[in-house]
């Protein structure tokens, strides 16, 4: 990328934190609901460890996206990592308790690593060139691999940690979410200097943030908070509820590690290539592309069976999908809203993001117990019908005689 140092130095630094920072992520999306499901002594509320999760992103989103507006990203991004080491460190005391409230109130403490993370992709777009919006996201989104795609396999080194601490064994890979938080959070107030919001700080919030933001939430900016919303909630619904499916089946826990490692992969390692693509044919048709992998893989995951290769190959395209339609409707976004309350509609597009996988986690936890695995993926597909019906409608109403961009 040809960018400015200051500009160079900020992706840096937040590819860095995003390495660190994916490994507690990964590790609690493997174990969460596993964790829950032991806890609880029911598969049935297994669905609502990712419920948790992303109800505490949701929670953590507006206030993390005040206090950038208001103070900077710096210290938003580092709170919210700090925030997630706590509600680990919560989550393994509840283990050790097996306590089920406190393990769902530190799933939800959690949740605020995902809004961090999530927010990490915002701040590499702060000071980028308009041309280059998608590959800045696309850059941050990808360091995300590394971490996240090692953290689900966390589970047997995790079982020797929980050993040596004399804890349960599915809360040994909560450890390493604490201390990769911590480090994220030191890593994140240390180095990520210039500001990134330096060029584009709101002021301060007189109304509240949905207030301000709503108005500002129109036209391609509302594809694109649409886009973000929908392509979280199949991916969230699918993914919470496949590692109980694999287990009803009787797969072992490595296995069920290693498939959750390759969606991450799918989610992050592609990153690039749909920066590069929706900066090169435009947001519209990536995104379209990210819809259709999205019916592909709920066809290939809803049909597998018993089949471990095949619900892994689903869940690997549902990561791409989730992957093209995330990065291009970020940069969708970003392109769409004035600087001056960017930081706030993002962290709107954030909540509602966040919100719709929430949903999405708990209405998949009880139509699998009621319905089955397979109509699962067939309601989840049915739901890129919206999208990409708005996505066509903008398309033709911006590309028509008086239409605007």
């Amino acid at each position: 990328m040809e960018v400015s140092s200051p500009q160079s130095r900020i992706v840096t630094v937040l590819s860095l934190v995003q390495v660190i920072g994916g490994i507690g992520n990964g590790a609690g999306l493997a174990i969460g609901a596993l964790l829950i499901g032991d806890i609880s002594g029911s598969d049935a509320w297994a669905g609502t460890a990712t419920v948790a999760l992303t109800l505490g992103a949701a929670l953590f989103t507006i206030p993390l996206s005040t206090l950038a507006a208001r103070r900077g990203r710096r210290p938003a991004l580092t709170a919210g990592w700090w925030l997630g080491a706590v509600g680990a460190g919560v989550t393994i005391g509840a283990a050790v308790l097996a306590s089920l409230p406190l393990a769902l109130a530190g799933l939800v403490l959690f949740g605020a690593s995902t809004a961090a993370n999530l927010q990490s992709r915002f701040a590499a777009a702060d000071r980028a060139e308009p041309d280059q919006v998608g590959r800045a996201i696309s850059i941050v989104v990808w360091s995300t691999t590394i971490g996240a795609v090692t953290g689900p396999n966390l589970t047997g080194p995790g079982a020797a940690v929980a050993e040596w601490f004399d804890i349960p064994s599915l809360a040994g890979p909560m450890v390493f979410s604490l201390v990769a938080y911590g480090l994220a959070g030191l890593a994140t107030f240390l180095f990520l200097r210039p500001e990134p919001l330096a060029r584009a700080t709101a002021a301060t919030p007189e109304r509240g943030v949905i207030a301000r933001a709503l108005p500002h939430v129109r036209g391609r900016a509302a594809v694109a908070v649409l886009t973000v919303a929908i392509a979280h909630a199949i991916m969230v619904s699918v993914m919470a509820l496949t590692p109980v499916h694999m287990q009803g089946h009787g797969a072992a826990l490595e296995v069920i590690g290693l498939t959750i490692s390759l969606h991450i992969a799918g989610m992050y390692a592609l990153s690039p290539v749909m920066g590069w693509l929706t900066d090169r044919i435009g947001a519209d048709t990536t995104i379209l592309l990210g819809m259709s992998v999205l019916v592909g893989a709920t066809a290939l995951a809803g049909t597998a069976g018993h089949s471990e290769p095949q619900i892994t190959a689903g869940l690997i395209l549902l990561g791409v999908g989730w992957s093209a339609s995330v990065i291009a409707g970020a940069a969708l976004l970003t392109r769409s809203v004035e600087r001056d309350v960017r930081p706030l509609v993002q962290g709107f597009s954030d909540l509602t993001m966040n919100l719709a996988g929430a949903a999405g986690g708990l209405l998949a936890g009880l139509i699998v117990a009621t319905l089955g695995f397979g109509i699962l993926n067939l309601a989840t597909a049915l739901l890129t019908l919206p999208v990409i019906v708005a996505v066509l409608t903008s398309r033709r109403v911006s590309t028509s005689p008086g239409g605007g961009s």
